[in-house]
């Protein structure tokens, strides 16, 4: 019951309009003939149109039935007296204490003029304040009659009639024998007997069967909705294993229960009523103390959009003061932005719920638009029908435009601006679908820059960049409306071609991307040559899949490599001869993992906090005794390709594991040792059973290991990957989610997988703090990891400005040429054992 409730409702608004009279010298079943036509049960008895008395069903108990002329003799002769009233004006509240001070349960309604208007009974009032719930907590088990009595069927009415006076119970109950079932006789049976008197009839003629029953353990709320729902009064209470009749539940138990409940919350109301009033000073003063510190703004309006209080947040973050608003609308905010409908959705749902919530642009008072997440909320003014709404709301601009270059990394190139690998697989399918259809030809063309990493290593990635930038401009310019160009990373450039009508547009298109990219390039004040190599597939010729064409593309793209670059070749099937290349690197490859010409080499993460090296990523190497040392970027694809990265990831743990071991035994403070694993590697091999064996084998602690793993390693098995990264968390190993930002950048990722560390990629720090842009996201990022409670790494950290923007942003850890390349074991050691000299 809600206090502010109860004094708002009136008698007016729950009396019954159904006011039935009679004459004190009415005879009684005349009487009763008349409430049984109204369907009432009880009536009021006038002498002199003046109410003197009343009479209810439950009166009939006190007739003297062995009286054969009881049902002629004048209503007075069983009425009740003096009758109390109350003005329809008076509150339930007041009504209620008038009841409980009187012991009654009916009173009469007058007017203002002390006329007679209605009538209102204690359960009018119970059942408008919303009690039921009180009833879920009371089992029927205290609350039943167990003492009722039952008669026979064939015991007469009279038996009936003399038990309910001696006992004077509302009801008895009547089993038949043959029938195997309880009937009832109430005291509305009786009364309506009157009207046609006959003792003689036996029991079961007149009473109410079958009976529905409750058990002991049931609720209140349970028999109470059940009567309600059949529109009965009484319910047989049975054990619910002998089934055998315990007693009997009236309604007016139920009531009993509920007036206890409001009649006692009502007079807690009453005594804190006095300590409420007390305290809404000091209330209001807290409150507007509240909104005035508070960092969002608000601002309060009548029901007319008039608005009559801001806080200092609201000028702060608007720019108007509140002389300059209050007693205005708020539409003086109002961006122009969003249409009416927008306007009308948001009143629409703020009358049905009395809450909105959502994003919103609004202008400044200086002209800037902006976007804020505003709650606005409907407040119903106690003991008025005025109605307040309360608007809440903060500046998410900044937020907004991070979390928007965030997810514009899932489908765009952030260097470039060009689709990635997503986006473009996502066209490449709709355009087979629509090839299909049309019964047209497409085409898929790689584009792979030459000699591009000499760039890289000689002007620097600065220059690098540069250049793949001025490279996809000048494609840009030629492509045909419609058609795509995407980057797939580093430098590999896909183009789709739609609506192919001739191969000979698929060579001279080819041709012309060859003769835009060998005029030079200006990079760095120097002129950079750069060429190409193009290979192309034909959809439907070359493949009828996504698969099939990207993977034909390719191969033609290596023709052109191996013919002499800076050329376009369109697939052949005869390209296929490559896959003897492919044999002959096999047994290579697995010549290095038999004779061990794989090697490892360290490269220690350094603490921005403390300058301490905390943990050491373990980096695979590829030494051939012909061709060197061999870049990873090289040979990791190649052993995807093969089949054989699983093996050799296995080898990398176990070298890796063994030399954490030898350290710790030397006395070297290192925590953890990274190791990167492959995607094929979580989702095909028992990499957690591969895991906890070497663990074991070297008694080294989960700990003290940690995994790293690339977005693409749950794109395509996000279930599998899932499952076996907690069969890592379980050994205790840590989970690093790295290169972010380069792969799809799914951000359920980080909540709904067991990742501890966040990498993130050395191409965003390679542009701080320079770039406004790169150092907002590389801020984002943190910011969001930090939220998540993932720690931060940052990959390529190579200049002292790099790192001093790092610190400032809170990142935990660096790694990057500034504080250490990757070195060999003995390398390594040599630097830490300087290192610790020197710290």
């Amino acid at each position: 019951m809600k206090s502010s409730d109860t004094r708002q409702l009136k008698i007016k608004d729950v009396l019954s309009n159904q006011l039935l009279t009679c004459d004190v010298s009415t005879p009684l079943i005349d009487a009763v003939h008349m409430m049984r036509g109204k369907n009432v049960s009880s009536i009021f008895v006038t002498d002199n149109d003046l109410i003197v008395g009343i009479w209810t069903e439950s009166d009939c108990v006190r007739i003297d039935f062995d009286d054969p002329d009881f049902a002629s003799r004048p209503i007075a002769l069983n009425m009740a007296s003096p009758v109390h009233s109350i003005n329809v004006d008076k509150t339930l509240s007041e009504a209620t204490i008038k009841f409980h001070q009187l012991g009654i349960r009916h009173l009469l309604v007058v007017d203002k003029f002390n006329t007679p208007c209605g009538v209102v009974s204690l359960s009018d009032i119970v059942r408008n304040q919303g009690l039921d719930h009180y009833l879920h907590f009371r089992p029927i088990d205290a609350h039943f009659e167990k003492n009722v009595r039952i008669l026979d069927s064939e015991q007469c009415l009279s038996d009936a009639i003399h038990l309910m006076r001696e006992t004077k119970m509302t009801a008895v109950l009547v089993y038949n024998q043959q029938k195997q079932a309880y009937g009832i006789i109430t005291q509305r049976d009786i009364a309506y007997i009157i009207l046609n008197p006959d003792w003689r009839k036996p029991c079961w003629e007149i009473c109410s069967y079958p009976m529905l029953h409750v058990t002991p353990k049931d609720s209140l709320f349970d028999a109470y909705r059940l009567m309600t729902t059949n529109a009965i009064r009484h319910l047989v209470v049975k054990d619910p294993e002998t089934k055998q009749v315990l007693g009997l539940l009236a309604l007016k138990n139920v009531l009993t229960e509920i007036e206890t409940a409001y009649c006692s919350e009502l007079e807690k109301v009453l005594v804190q009523r006095d300590l409420a009033l007390q305290k809404s000073e000091k209330n209001l003063y807290l409150a507007n103390r509240i909104i005035n510190a508070s960092l969002d703004g608000i601002m309060i309006t009548r029901s007319n959009g008039e608005i009559i209080q801001i806080n200092p947040a609201f000028s702060a973050l608007t720019g108007y003061q509140d002389y300059e608003v209050l007693g205005k609308k708020p539409n003086l905010l109002s961006s122009g932005i969003h249409p009416a409908e927008y306007y009308e959705d948001m009143w629409g749902a703020l009358r049905e719920k009395g809450v909105w919530q959502g994003e919103i642009c609004n202008r400044k008072k200086c002209g800037d638009i902006y976007v804020e997440w505003l709650t606005i909320i409907e407040i119903n003014e106690p003991y008025s029908d005025d109605v307040l709404y309360a608007a809440i709301f903060s500046d998410i601009t900044e937020r907004k435009n991070a979390e928007e270059k965030i997810v514009r990394l899932a489908y765009f190139d952030e260097l470039t601006g060009l689709p990635n690998r997503r986006l473009f697989n996502d066209r490449l399918s709709m355009a087979l679908a629509a090839a299909h259809r049309e019964k047209q030809k497409l085409a898929v063309m790689f584009i792979d820059l030459d000699r591009f990493k000499e760039v890289n290593d000689t002007l620097g990635h600065s220059a690098g960049d540069e250049l793949l930038v001025q490279v996809s401009e000048r494609i840009k310019r030629i492509l045909p409306e419609g058609d795509t160009l995407a980057r797939l990373g580093g430098d590999e450039f896909v183009v789709l071609l739609t609506e192919v009508k001739a191969i000979e547009l698929v060579v001279n298109f080819a041709n012309q991307i060859l003769s835009e990219l060998s005029n030079p390039f200006s990079i760095a004040g120097m002129n950079v040559g750069a060429t190409a190599s193009l290979g192309a597939a034909i959809y439907p010729e070359d493949g009828l899949d996504s698969e099939a064409l990207l993977k034909h593309a390719d191969v033609a793209m290596y023709r052109s490599k191996e013919v002499g670059r800076n050329s376009f070749q369109l697939y052949k099937a005869s390209m296929n001869a490559r896959s003897l290349e492919r044999l002959s690197m096999l047994s290579r490859f697995q010549n290095a993992l038999e004779y061990d010409e794989f090697e490892l080499h360290y490269q220690p993460l350094e603490c921005l906090s403390s300058g301490q090296i905390l943990s050491v990523e373990a980096l695979v190497r590829w030494r051939d005794p012909n061709l060197g040392m061999i870049s990873p970027a090289h040979f990791i694809p190649l052993a995807e390709e093969l089949g054989l990265i699983i093996k050799l990831d296995n080898w990398v743990i176990d070298k890796a594991c063994k030399q954490f071991k030898t350290w710790r035994d030397a006395g070297t403070n290192i925590h953890r040792i990274a190791i990167n694993v492959s995607a094929q590697h979580l989702c095909q091999g028992n990499l957690a059973e591969t895991v906890a064996q070497t663990l074991e084998k070297y008694g080294i602690d989960g700990r003290n290991l940690e995994i790293e793993l690339t977005e693409s390693s749950f794109v395509s098995n996000f279930h599998e990957a899932k499952v076996a990264l907690k069969r890592l968390k379980m050994l205790g190993v840590s989970i690093a989610l790295d290169d972010f930002g380069t792969g799809y950048s799914a951000l359920s990722y980080l909540t709904k997988l067991p990742i501890d560390i966040l990498k993130i990629d050395a191409s965003f720090i390679a542009k701080i703090p320079d770039e406004y842009g790169n150092s907002e996201i590389v801020s984002a990022i943190v910011a969001m990891a930090k939220a998540l409670n993932l720690r931060v790494v940052a990959e390529g950290v190579e200049k002292v400005e790099q790192k001093q923007f790092l610190q400032k942003l809170g990142c935990h850890t660096s790694q990057g040429y500034l504080f250490c390349k990757p070195l060999s074991a003995d390398d390594w050691e040599r630097f830490y054992s300087q290192w610790k000299a020197t710290s």
